[in-house]
């Protein structure tokens, strides 16, 4: 009687850290504008299969089990897409180009490289930089190209 919603909770544990490792597996298939993800989908089955097994440990009768997970994995799969799709809206996706923003140098930076602290918006954090010729830590400088998550800086 048990068997089918630790099954159930089993496979949505596998599917929930696969895709919180791999990302959202059905979002590459651009099925229902994000209506069916995975994520929200291994939501629902760990809630059926939790919601089931409490309900049967409490000692309500089968059909009641069933009735009662089936209804909270809905709910619980409802609430996953929605909240998928805000934290998918709320993302740009793009990050902003530093190019032409000022700093410092927070380390010696050369070609092999060195760490910056950035004077723009939203830059909170030290970036991995590096630069054609040497920059003593301390130094003012200058972003003037973007490689992915490092920056390529002059002094200023």
């Amino acid at each position: 009687m048990l068997l089918p919603f630790l099954i159930a909770g089993g496979v949505g544990l596998v599917l929930l850290l696969v895709s919180l490792v791999l990302g959202d597996l059905l979002d590459h298939f651009e099925i229902g504008d994000g209506a069916i993800s995975s994520t929200a989908l291994a939501v629902g089955l760990v809630v059926f299969g939790a919601a089931g097994a409490l309900t049967i440990s409490i000692g309500l009768d089968l059909v009641w089990a069933y009735v009662l997970a089936a209804v909270l994995a809905v709910v619980a799969y409802a609430l996953s897409v929605l909240a998928v799709r805000s934290l998918t809206r709320s993302s740009d996706g793009t990050p902003q180009s530093a190019i032409g923003l000022t700093g410092v140098a927070k380390s010696d930076v050369s070609s092999a490289g060195g760490e910056v602290s950035l004077d723009g918006p939203g830059e909170i954090e030290r970036r991995l930089a590096y630069s054609d010729s040497p920059i003593a830590e301390g130094a003012r400088i200058r972003v003037v190209e973007h490689a992915g998550t490092r920056v390529k800086v002059a002094a200023d």
